[in-house]
């Protein structure tokens, strides 16, 4: 989406504070470079009609460039991020620290919107909070479009309990979780989702043939 526009912005208060509680983030294992997030983001965001995504991360406004991005010697002071884009659904905003460098925590957030759309989960709240609830959209199955990564974070955002997308690296661990996916999502559960079902079940096939293949 070469039509919308990516600028760095200091974070400001987070919550009450003025940067996040210090804690110990595990470190990622994604392996995009920066210009790959960049790019998956900025398509996601284009694909919600947005034209402009603002990333806040915690640095002074003198360590950005005129040009919206950072100088080669700027540094934050937390890995904490707030993205925020309006769209045809409204202004959204989406906040994260989990993981130990800021440029993860975008990309976390990137693939977060890649998986929210596949599944078609739109609506958001006051706070900013991930998308909730199902509303069927899109006129074609939108998990083909799935990447390894996007199946992964979409896989752990649904596992009850929770668990992280970068231990989803064995046949296993994938099957746990998809276990416990689909203990939410069946659709002869309340609150169940056939679109749901479908769409996990797409997931986790995508990620076992990634581990089959040893590219996981």
């Amino acid at each position: 989406m070469s039509d919308v526009r990516f600028e760095i912005r200091p974070l400001g208060l987070w919550g009450r504070a003025a940067t996040p509680p210090t804690a110990r983030q595990p470190a990622s294992r994604f392996k995009a470079a920066w210009s790959d997030t960049m790019k998956l983001l900025t398509r996601e965001v284009g694909m919600l009609g947005g034209k402009l995504v603002v990333v806040q991360i915690a640095v002074e406004a003198g360590q950005i460039r005129r040009d919206g991005m950072l100088y080669a010697n700027a540094r934050a002071d937390s890995p904490a991020v707030k993205v925020s884009f309006d769209s045809r659904h409204g202004s959204l905003t989406y906040a994260t620290d989990r993981y130990s460098h800021w440029q993860a925590n975008v990309r976390a957030i990137a693939l977060s919107l890649e998986a929210l759309r596949a599944v078609d989960r739109y609506g958001v709240s006051g706070s900013g909070e991930q998308y909730r609830g199902w509303t069927a959209i899109a006129d074609k199955p939108a998990e083909k479009t799935l990447t390894v990564e996007g199946a992964a974070v979409l896989l752990a955002e649904w596992a009850e309990p929770k668990c992280r997308p970068q231990d989803l690296r064995t046949e296993d661990q994938v099957r746990r979780a998809y276990r416990a996916a689909v203990s939410v999502l069946h659709p002869d559960r309340q609150g169940g989702s056939s679109d749901g079902f479908r769409l996990v079940t797409n997931a986790r096939d995508v990620l076992l043939d990634a581990v089959r293949a040893g590219t996981r």
